[in-house]
């Protein structure tokens, strides 16, 4: 029985069907995931064949006589003709393989080996068969001049299939491939290191394969005398090419370089990784060759010019991408399934690029679709409900540019004796909008065994895998089928089933179920002012579909009559009600319908006295006096910023020269602080005694004759309780005695230079205390206790006016 499927959401959950035990009997298997009852012992391979000449594709299948061979090309059966003839053991003989021209068909192309007996059918791997060919050279090599111990290369370049061998002559005689100074490489290249004078002549590619020989123009090399000596910086003539290879080929990564001293040349991976050494070699003075080349050795490899002793180096890179034919991780074994169940075979493949797996019944592509299904890229074939006509050999075929492989399995379909023919008389009637009802007839034969029957459903327009099933006892011959969706079309088929197995299928039935008006929609309401409103709601684009759609009534809710409806489409997810009245409480109504009629409504009170009420109580903008007062907002963060940059300054320089001194009376800073009697033109920058200062100190303030003026000092710190100021603060503090000791012998204080330094002309109500903060000065440095060295201060404040 078909494993149960999700039931779509309005689906009530199915019932367990504890019907019967699958039968788990694999059939016999050659331990290679291959049929015994038939499969390929020997598949054809890709050919390169000489017009003219015979060709041989092999093929042996190994099977339950009698096994039939045939052949296709190019997808289509091949006939059997005295051009073409199938051997004994089934191979292909082509007596004179023909090209195009002289009125026959050319016999190129892809070749597959068929072989059918009772179980099934299974068809080979493709076999590509060309031509033997070789074109004209497209590069010749060209003439050289080299200096004695330089390089010298020449290079040529031809198609052909299979791919020619590349030989050099000098002088028309082939040359010496022992010298270790000449280097062939296959694509076609030939490399002379340390150059002489007796390696100048001409040179010729030749180029051979079963089709043709052929040889290129003749190159001269000329050798001068030898080089200057001098100097020259490492320098690669030629570096690697990109590649695509298929797995065991060999890859020729070429690199030359030359200069004075000459380079070492070196190669490496630009991932990090390891090149390896087994199938590694270098031919010449750095060209690389890779043997038997994997899907590991792909990648970006770099070949670097090093000049001896130093860091000097000049690099060059190639690609190298390595693809390898489809092979089978995992091939799909044959089953046994009793009738009715669902079969499923698995096969994996891998390979680069990744291969495109199919799948063939009997030799024919199969495809998702009706109770076939294929996922996981393929991999995996899935067949519910099989049945005879599912009987057959499944050929899982994996492909990609490098190559093709298949793999086969048989699926047997256990028909027991005595079940039950499939039900018949099938009818589904609709009851509502969401219930049908289906009845039907038990079989015509082997009915005393019947344990049950199964009803399977899906919409009708939903893929097979949706279907889901619904148990019925033996003795029940109608079943109401409910949470269905309205107007709705659905299909349904009934199968009965016993100890041994299921009955075949009946046939389908389809009923549609009957349609209702449509349900509530869900309303919002957003006011958007004092006379709009906005109506939200979720669009319901299947109502367009049912020639339905939104009505919407309002009134305010002192009147008796609606305004509406207005007819709104399906698709419409919003309406503006606007032009309301202020003051009034609306009620608004929307319902959908349909063919069916109108559904509910959904309906909505909301009144608009709230937001005339918020508008009326919001005031107009005074532009004037929020311009003021942003002002005013500005010039106090401006102040602000200036005092704390200050007050930070102020209290790092404390905690590093804090300690020097210390005020013994508030008094001596009142005195330090006495007015200057010289007019203000007259005023030196100098050094402020500030809360700190001792008699040597005042003393030494009078001998320099430098004084501050007492107006800017106020400016900076204003005093308390000065006549004309009074404190802004809402609660102002008591004013300190100047002369009470207790505040400031707590407090250190050092010299502040002013010179160099800009005063504060705004400071906040907090700092107008008769006894300064603490201070601090940088170190005295050569200009006397106490002195500050000249140059601009850090202090972010304004000068003085």
């Amino acid at each position: 029985m078909a494993a149960p499927r999700a039931a779509p959401p309005r689906c009530r959950p199915r019932l367990l069907l504890p019907l019967l035990l699958l039968l788990l009997l694999p059939a016999p298997s050659d331990g290679l995931g291959h049929s015994a009852e038939l499969a390929f012992a020997v598949e054809p391979s890709d050919d390169v064949a000489v017009p003219g000449q015979p060709v041989v594709l092999g093929c042996k299948v190994e099977g339950t006589p009698p096994v039939r061979i045939t052949w296709r090309k190019n997808g289509v059966e091949l006939p059997e003709s005295t051009h073409s003839t199938v051997l004994a053991n089934g191979s292909l003989m082509i007596r004179h393989f023909l090209l195009d021209g002289g009125g026959s068909p050319s016999d190129e192309g892809d070749y597959e080996c068929v072989a059918q007996n009772r179980f099934g059918l299974v068809v080979s791997r493709k076999a590509r068969i060309q031509a033997a060919t070789m074109s004209d050279f497209h590069v010749h090599p060209q003439a050289t001049v080299g200096e004695e111990g330089g390089v010298a290369r020449f290079q040529c370049q031809i198609h052909g299939l299979p791919k020619p061998l590349i030989t050099w002559e000098k002088n028309r005689v082939p040359i010496d491939t022992d010298n270790e100074r000449y280097t062939l490489l296959p694509k076609g290249v030939l490399q002379i290191t340390g150059l002489q004078a007796e390696d100048s002549g001409v040179f010729h590619c030749v180029a051979s394969n079963v089709a043709s020989v052929r040889v290129s123009h003749g190159a001269s090399l000329t050798v001068s005398g030898s080089g200057s000596g001098a100097y020259k910086e490492p320098t690669i003539l030629v570096g690697p090419e990109n590649l695509t290879l298929t797995v065991h080929q060999t890859a020729v990564l070429e690199c030359v370089a030359t200069g004075n001293p000459r380079p070492i040349v070196s190669w490496s991976r630009l991932d990090g990784r390891p090149i390896g050494v087994e199938g590694i070699q270098v031919l010449g003075t750095g060209n690389l060759i890779i043997s038997d080349v994997t899907v590991q050795h792909s990648g970006v490899y770099v070949c670097a010019a090093n000049r001896p002793g130093t860091r000097v180096r000049r690099t060059a890179q190639g690609r190298l991408v390595v693809q390898a034919p489809a092979e089978f991780v995992q091939h799909p074994q044959s089953i046994s399934r009793p009738a009715g169940t669902t079969a499923m075979f698995t096969c994996q493949a891998q390979g680069e690029p990744p291969p495109h797996v199919t799948w063939l019944k009997n030799g024919q592509v199969l495809g998702p679709g009706g109770h076939v299904r294929l996922k996981n890229n393929n991999s995996t074939l899935t067949i519910s409900g099989i049945g005879p006509e599912d009987e057959a050999i499944y050929q899982c075929m994996a492909e990609n540019s490098a190559g093709s492989s298949q793999a086969s399995a048989r699926l047997t379909v256990l028909w027991a004796e005595g079940l039950p023919g499939p039900p018949v008389n099938v009818q589904a009637v609709s009851v509502s909008s969401t219930e049908v009802r289906v009845s039907w007839t038990e079989p015509l034969v082997n009915t005393k065994e019947i344990i049950g029957y199964v009803l399977h459903i899906r919409k009708a327009a939903d893929p097979p895998e949706l279907e889901y099933q619904e148990a019925v006892s033996k003795s029940t011959f109608q079943h109401l089928v409910s949470d269905l969706e309205p107007s709705t079309a659905y299909s349904f088929y009934i199968k009965a089933y016993t100890p041994r197995g299921a009955s075949s299928a009946s046939a389908p039935t389809l009923a549609s179920t009957l349609g209702e008006a449509p349900a509530p929609p869900p309303l919002s309401v957003r006011v958007l002012g004092s006379s709009t409103l906005q109506l939200l709601w979720e669009p319901w684009p299947r109502l367009a579909q049912h020639e339905g759609g939104f009505k919407l009534f309002y009134r305010p809710a002192s009147k008796a009559s609606f305004t509406g409806p207005i007819l709104l489409p399906g698709t419409v997810s919003s309406y503006n009600l606007s032009q309301l009245d202020p003051t009034a409480v609306y009620e608004v109504k929307l319902l959908a319908y349909n063919q069916h009629g109108d559904g509910n409504a959904t309906v909505r009170f909301v009144s608009l006295r709230g937001a005339s009420e918020r508008t009326a109580l919001s005031p107009p903008c005074d532009c004037r006096k929020e311009e003021a007062t942003n002002q005013t907002s500005t010039t106090g963060i401006v102040i602000g910023i200036h005092i704390g940059v200050t007050c930070i300054i102020f209290c790092v320089l404390f905690l590093l020269f804090g300690q020097r001194g210390r005020v013994l009376l508030c008094k001596d800073v009142e005195n330090q602080l006495s007015p200057p009697q010289g007019p203000r033109s007259q005023r030196d920058p100098g050094i402020l005694a500030l809360n700190g200062a001792g008699r040597g100190e005042r003393g030494q303030l009078g001998r320099d004759g430098k004084h501050v003026d007492m107006k800017e000092l106020e400016q900076l710190f204003p005093r308390a309780g000065a006549v004309g100021q009074p404190d802004p603060r809402p609660n102002p503090r008591p004013t300190q005695d100047p002369e009470a000791p207790a505040l400031c012998e707590e407090t250190q204080f050092s010299m502040l230079p002013l010179q160099g330094f800009g005063l504060l002309e705004e400071m906040t109500s907090e700092a107008k205390a008769p006894c300064v903060g603490p201070l601090a000065a940088l170190p005295p440095q050569d200009t006397g206790p106490g002195l500050l060295s000249e140059g601009p201060a850090t202090l972010p404040a304004r000068s003085g006016q």
